[in-house]
């Protein structure tokens, strides 16, 4: 709404009777405390200041791990011997009845998987061979075999995963931790994001941001290569002390628009610039690895200077130690079709695989040998599953690559409270939909707040006339993967 609007809906009886219990309220204490009082503009409480939860947490951080595109769980995590053994069959009528897929039409010819399998660590966790790295960190990793969504399509399915709706507007996961648990850092933005292999989220800046929620909350995109946050940094002929008074000025000035017109975004701007200028000096600090020893630069491999998944997992450790609350890693290439030998579930999933295998381990073990781990809680998927048949386009061709797949997929969690080694639901004989346990993304978000603290029917936040939380009006916890 243009400020001059709402300067004018301010005025109205109705909204000046809606402000007056802070407004007397302000004026007398104002006047008792001479000017200090918590209404004053200039006395801002901090919104990032750490906050209780509801409950006891199992987990004080998260880092979110999102393989952009959906990476093929059939081929990483959910072994089907059975779809093995009918690998290049006409697909059953019965599973395609009803069902709708993204570029697949007719009769699709089912598809095992041409990886090697074997279960792993002493819960027996099975993978494949393309991820090797993992397999040593199998006893850290609860798997969830049994994920379905509403969404077949990427955008509308990321949205759902982080912000309960499919339409943009909405919260995001990362977004409604911070509301409700602040950082433990005042120099650091409580929720941080991290984009590898040069794409941003399908869903946009709508994956990470704060929707209706008081900007202050949003994502901060912090990058590996350059300058960490765009603009943060003084354009030339400004020096840390002329900054300072310039943003003491422009404090002056948000001061008066607070007066006048008392809309919380203004407020919220002046502790977001005063975050800002702290910034400058911590997040340089905070995301030069090259203040890691080679070791852990070798384990990782990561290296300085360059823009990386690696590079982004062991950014991630150093935030979550340094008090981010949230931090969120998106990694674009995992769209699986087939069109392309890079897109090919033999080589080309190798190749990708790579690139995040390694890091992902070392940053559970990294996480572990800190004794961090047990309070960080780790996520890693996609925004839904890929078919157990071949995608259309490409059924003729030479290139192995599956469509997108909403009923059925596979994820998994460590640390921050949940079951190490550990296996929960599966899907039937030839992975098109749950045999047992079935989890929504709803299950899982609401799941997540309460490894955090929150009970997510009391997380909400008022807006247009209803109490609003990230599970909608869906969603349970999923006791059996709690330690």
């Amino acid at each position: 709404m243009h400020p001059q609007l709402e300067r004018l809906q301010l005025q109205t009886r109705r909204h000046f009777l809606k402000q007056c219990q802070l407004g007397f309220g302000g004026i007398a204490l104002a006047s008792l405390l001479a000017g200090d009082s918590p209404a004053s503009p200039r006395y801002v409480i901090n919104p990032l200041a750490p906050k209780k939860p509801h409950f006891d947490a199992k987990a004080r951080r998260v880092i979110y791990l999102h393989l952009t595109g959906s990476p093929p769980h059939l081929d990483l995590y959910d072994y089907k011997p059975e779809l093995v053994k009918h690998d290049g069959q006409p697909c059953p009528g019965e599973f395609l009845k009803g069902k709708r897929f993204a570029f697949t039409s007719g009769v699709p010819k089912l598809m095992g998987t041409p990886r090697r399998f074997a279960p792993h660590g002493q819960g027996g966790v099975w993978m494949s061979d393309a991820i090797p790295h993992l397999h040593g960190a199998a006893d850290e990793i609860c798997m969830i075999k049994s994920m379905t969504t509403d969404q077949f399509n990427h955008a509308p399915a990321e949205l759902l995963l982080y912000t309960g709706s499919s339409r943009s507007g909405r919260p995001s996961m990362g977004a409604w931790a911070t509301y409700g648990l602040g950082t433990e850092n005042e120099n650091l933005p409580g929720f941080v994001v991290l984009i590898s292999s040069g794409v941003q989220p399908n869903g946009g800046k709508n994956s990470f941001g704060s929707g209706f929620l008081p900007s202050v909350f949003q994502g901060v995109q912090c990058r590996s290569k350059g300058d960490p946050v765009l603009y943060a940094s003084d354009p030339p002929g400004m020096d840390r002390e002329l900054r300072r008074h310039s943003l003491d000025t422009l404090r002056d000035l948000n001061d008066l628009q607070a007066r006048e017109l008392g809309h919380p975004e203004t407020l919220t701007r002046i502790v977001q610039y005063e975050l800002a200028f702290r910034m400058q000096t911590s997040v340089p600090e905070v995301m030069d690895i090259t203040r890691e020893n080679k070791e852990t630069l070798e384990a990782y491999g990561a290296q300085p200077g360059a823009a990386s998944f690696a590079n982004n997992c062991l950014l991630a450790r150093r935030l979550v130690e340094q008090g981010v609350r949230f931090v969120q890693l998106f990694d674009w290439g995992w769209d699986f079709h087939g069109t392309s030998p890079a897109e090919d579930i033999r080589d080309g999933l190798t190749k990708k695989c790579a690139t995040m295998d390694k890091p992902i381990a070392a940053l559970l073990k990294d996480l572990r040998q800190r004794g961090m781990l047990d309070e960080t809680l780790v996520i890693c998927g996609g925004e839904f599953g890929r078919t157990p048949f071949r995608e259309g386009r490409t059924a003729e061709g030479g290139v192995l690559g599956r469509d997108h797949y909403p009923d059925c997929y596979s994820m998994w969690l460590a640390g921050g409270g949940v079951k190490g080694g550990y296996t929960h639901g599966d899907s039937d004989d030839l992975g098109f939909s749950i045999a047992r346990d079935k989890v929504h993304v709803h299950d899982l978000q609401a799941t997540i707040l309460y490894l955090l603290g929150f009970d997510h029917l009391r997380l909400t936040y008022r807006f247009q006339g209803r109490d609003y939380r990230l599970t909608d009006v869906h969603g349970e916890v999923v006791n059996g993967i709690v330690a």
